[in-house]
């Protein structure tokens, strides 16, 4: 059985891509290895790694809370997830919707913009 570290990286990896793991890996410093090593173990070893509910529904859970609590700074990274868990763009918009009934107008238009930007993006690189 593998650990919630080996576990986490696989599933790290997995949703957020290779490229974006060995990034951040790079960036880490002996001052953030225990964070690190939180995030990859609780987050995604524990929290991503259960089966309970699927990742699209993570994905999607993600991107409500991250908007509804206004940490905009996560949202690009977590719709370009959405290409490896399934959520798509149909589902975050509805999510976004939620977020302005819920948390409110302002925190939704903005994750909207920021969400319109990224899959611009996304599409640019893909050829779109």
């Amino acid at each position: 059985m593998s650990s919630r570290k080996e576990t986490g990286d696989a599933v790290r990896r997995a949703v957020l891509g290779d490229a974006h793991v060995d990034r951040a890996k790079a960036a880490g410093t002996q001052f953030d290895a225990e964070f690190q090593a939180l995030v990859t173990e609780g987050a995604w070893g524990t929290v991503w790694a259960s089966d309970a509910i699927s990742r699209r529904e993570r994905s999607m859970i993600t991107l409500g809370l991250l908007a509804a609590t206004g940490n905009f700074a996560e949202i690009p990274m977590h719709i370009r997830a959405t290409v490896n868990t399934g959520a798509s763009r149909d589902d975050i918009a509805q999510v976004f919707q939620h977020v302005a009934i819920y948390a409110g107008v302002p925190a939704a238009n903005h994750a909207i913009k920021l969400a319109k930007e990224t899959f611009a993006q996304m599409d640019a690189a893909d050829g779109a």
